[in-house]
This record gives C-alpha cells, structure tokens and sequence, in this order.
C-alpha cells in the first residue's frame, strides 16, 4: 500500500472531503491508527504532555521528535506523516529551522509543522523553497503558553480576530502548504478557512474547517483531562480500532466537532 502524499492531500482538500489526523508517538498505536484509514498522523510535541508525563511542551527536544517520528514511520504504510518541530529548534533563524527540519525529514516525516503567526513567513518561505512542506500552526500556541498567559482561546475580540486572519493569509501566501488553527471561535475559523487556498485543520476551532485532528489520549478519553473540544470516542465502542473508525466517520461526515465542541 502506497503511503499518501501532499498530493493527495490537496486532492481531497479540492474534492472538498475532511481530512482526519490525529497524534500519533509510537509503532503499535500508530499501526492501528493507520490501518482504520486515518490520513494524516501527527508526531507532536503534546509528547512532552501525554507521554512524558510534563505540564507543557516546552522540554520536548529535536532527538525526542525525531526518534517518534521513526517510531511511527515503522508502524505505518499509508498514512502521511507531519512532525511538530520543537521549541527553540526552529526560532532563532530560517537557517536553524532548516537544520532541524531535515532531521525530522531524514526520519521519516513528510511534512514539519512550526508554530507562530506572520513573524514565521520569512521561515516558511525559506522552507518551502528549500523542497520542506510546511503546516502552520496559529490560534493557541502551546509552545507560548507563557506569553499567552495559559491555554486560553484566541481570537475572542476583533483586534485578536483580524491578526490570526492576517496571520493565515500570510502563512499561506508564504507558502504553508496546511494552516492548522487551535481553540478559535468556530465563526473566525471559517472565515480563514474561506480566505485561504490552502487546507484548514482544526482543533478546537469548528466544524468548518477542512478537516480535524486531536490528541490520540483526548480521542480515547485517556488523558486524565478531557478538553472542551475533544470527544471521548472509545465510549461505546470497545476497541480503540472502533474509537478511531468512529472519529473518522464522525469528522467525514460533518458530526465532529458538535456545538458543544466549539468556542
């Protein structure tokens, strides 16, 4: 079975069907995810929370990634792989991030993900050109989560709003191939979503988006806190095979995410 490719990914986008990702850390979760026909799985730096058991993402290091992305590659065959890059891997300079990008390219991922508004277009840009697709990360970015002052919803008032609608259009016009927005009012996030020719995927930001990803442990109701925008899919179903075919059917067809999942 060919893995699926950017390619592909815009094809669907352009069909206008979902794109469902979730997070993925390791072989044996990662096989299952893959073989319910997940699209997308993201290797994110919610290890550092979710794995390693911290309060934030902010100690997660480039080796940490690199070696799940490698993990996850082994366990899969179909799925297209998008590796966060880490805090402080990728913020000093274009440069910098290109260096930790080919790591994680060089591990097995197909895409990088890297997070912050327009400050980040000359980045993108600079990855772009360089052959390195890019999703970009606006919304809530927990790799700021102290500047934020917490993990609190972006985008509320109309100053907050128009900078993260500015900050997509940038991204895209840079070059980011996905535009990934996290805990934003559904009505924002559907704006941006028709401003942009690229890909939307939401966490926390509707069900207008072009397609939806959680956290695997959020999916299985496993994570000891279940956030406003999750849904606890291995409820009722039994297996966690059953949990993420019901999250893919439920994100396919529109259902996921609900009113009650929404800002």
């Amino acid at each position: 079975m060919a893995r699926r490719t950017l390619h592909d990914l815009n094809k669907q986008y352009a069909a206008g069907e979902k794109i469902t990702m979730l997070t993925a850390y390791e072989a044996s979760f990662a096989r299952v995810l893959d073989a319910a026909g997940i699209d997308t799985l993201l290797v994110g730096d919610s290890l550092g929370m979710v794995v390693q058991g911290h309060d934030a993402t902010l100690s997660v290091q480039l080796d940490d990634i690199a070696r799940h992305v490698q993990y996850v590659v082994r366990g899969t065959q179909r799925a297209f792989i998008v590796a966060d890059l880490p805090f402080g891997a990728y913020q000093e300079s274009p440069q910098q991030a290109f260096r930790s990008s080919a790591v994680l390219m060089a591990a097995g991922a197909q895409m990088v993900k890297l997070e912050g508004g327009a400050l980040m277009a000359d980045t993108v840009r600079f990855l772009v050109e360089r052959g390195i697709p890019v999703c970009a990360h606006i919304g809530l970015i927990p790799q700021s989560v102290h500047a934020l002052g917490g993990f609190r919803v972006q985008g509320r008032d109309a100053a907050g709003a128009k900078r993260l609608l500015d900050d997509a259009q940038i991204l895209a016009e840079a070059g980011a191939n996905i535009v990934l927005m996290e805990a934003m009012p559904a009505t924002l996030a559907k704006s941006v979503t028709a401003a942009i020719k690229v890909p939307t995927i939401g966490i926390g930001a509707g069900p207008d988006c072009s397609g939806q990803v959680l956290v695997m442990h959020d999916m299985l109701g496993v994570s000891g806190y279940q956030p406003k925008f999750a849904r606890d899919f291995m409820a009722g179903t039994g297996t966690v095979a059953a949990a993420v075919n019901a999250y893919i059917t439920a994100v396919k067809s529109g259902s996921f995410p609900g009113p009650e999942n929404c800002y």
